[in-house]
């Protein structure tokens, strides 16, 4: 298998590098987290100008058709700059979904509206006490005449605050299913907040909510594999982006290695910071191996082959990204916790992302089970 990145990806990967670079500082990053909304909706036009938001979309509905590794591609940069644009819920996951299980009415209405920056989605799935528990869904769809009503709520709904529909997972008498709700029907109550690395979330409460019949994403009752397909994307998306954050750690340490002196020497020179600084690389580049591996399982049609492929992916990064993390806020010393250094805002984006989804103890036992299972 070549694991090289064809001239495009290429391009695209050195154009987002140019762009994060000049155009998301880290004190425009900052100003942007404080906002009412908590990003920037001109760099999310800028994103479809580019194609970003296209990308994972087939061609005939206005897409790049675009695989899992050119999304690896724009996760880890965006990981570099820690973008706060709803890229991941509402094109990975939530886009993911409408392309893989949606009609073809769907697909028509939402793919492009989404591929030109006019639309947001997000995935109102995860419910409180869950823990992960992606079968656990107490909100209930109840029949009514030719449509639905909704009832229940949803927790840490990531991009809810700023969707402008929501993908809605309920009970119904043949199982989970998916709807399709406007984030401003009647009966829908978001409460978006800040999380702790500066992105936002939301809490979604659902009350009597009227759709239609044509309201519903693929089959009824046949929500729960779909949902854990997107997921699994989003995964594989969020290991790419902790490898960008890594790999950034690396480069802003080695240079405060470099810099800082004392006792009349940059402390650079010091074996035993060396030793560290060298750990800290390794475990970047083991850990971009197994996001690249987790990009290209993501497309596999074997759910059981692409889960333990996700699963040990998203346990191994989260234990090396702490270490690195952990080894760049102490090689800074004091300076690495404050808040006007980056170095301590990635740490936090690294934290989050690992609790994101699964933890590593989650995935951990996915994956111990997978091989019992065997």
């Amino acid at each position: 298998m070549d694991f090289n990145y064809t001239d495009e990806q290429n391009a695209l990967r050195d154009t987002l590098s140019r762009y994060i670079a000049k155009d998301y500082g880290f004190e425009q990053r900052r100003a942007l987290a404080k906002s009412e909304i908590g990003f920037s909706r001109d760099h999310w036009k800028q994103f479809a100008d580019l194609g970003l938001l296209a990308l994972p979309f087939p061609e005939d509905v206005g897409g790049l058709n675009g695989n899992a590794v050119d999304t690896m591609l724009v996760m880890e940069a965006f990981g570099r700059g820690l973008v706060l644009e709803p890229y991941l819920s509402t094109v990975v996951v939530a886009g993911g979904l409408i392309r893989d299980a949606g009609s073809a009415a769907q697909k028509e209405e939402l793919l492009p509206a989404i591929a030109g920056g006019e639309l947001m989605l997000a995935l109102a799935h995860y419910e409180r006490g869950a823990r992960y528990e992606v079968s656990r869904v107490d909100t209930a769809a109840k029949a009514d005449g030719s449509g639905w009503k909704l009832s229940g709520s949803k927790g840490v709904v990531l991009g809810g605050g700023a969707s402008d529909k929501l993908l809605v997972s309920a009970s119904t008498g043949k199982g989970v299913s998916l709807f399709l709700v406007d984030s401003n029907a009647t009966g829908v109550s978001v409460r978006s907040y800040m999380t702790q690395d500066g992105g936002r979330a939301a809490e979604i409460a659902l009350s009597n909510v009227a759709v239609g019949a044509d309201a519903l994403v693929g089959p009824e009752g046949g929500a729960l594999p779909l949902v854990e397909r997107a997921l699994d994307y989003g995964i594989a998306a969020l290991c790419a982006e902790s490898v960008g954050i890594m790999a950034a750690l690396d480069e802003a340490t080695l240079e405060y290695l470099k810099t800082r002196k004392q006792f009349g020497q940059p402390i650079g020179r010091f074996q035993a910071l060396q030793h560290r600084m060298v750990d800290m690389v390794i475990a970047t580049e083991q850990a971009r191996s197994m996001a690249m591996m987790a990009a290209v399982k993501a497309d596999s049609p074997d759910a059981a082959e692409r889960r333990r492929a996700i699963s040990a992916a998203k346990a191994y990064i989260g234990q090396q990204a702490r270490f690195v993390g952990q080894q760049a806020v102490q090689l800074h010393g004091g300076m690495g916790v404050v808040d006007e250094l980056n170095v301590s805002h990635w740490f936090k984006r690294l934290t989050l992302i690992d609790l994101t989804f699964g933890n590593t103890d989650h995935h951990l036992g996915l994956f111990s089970d997978t091989l019992l299972a065997a």
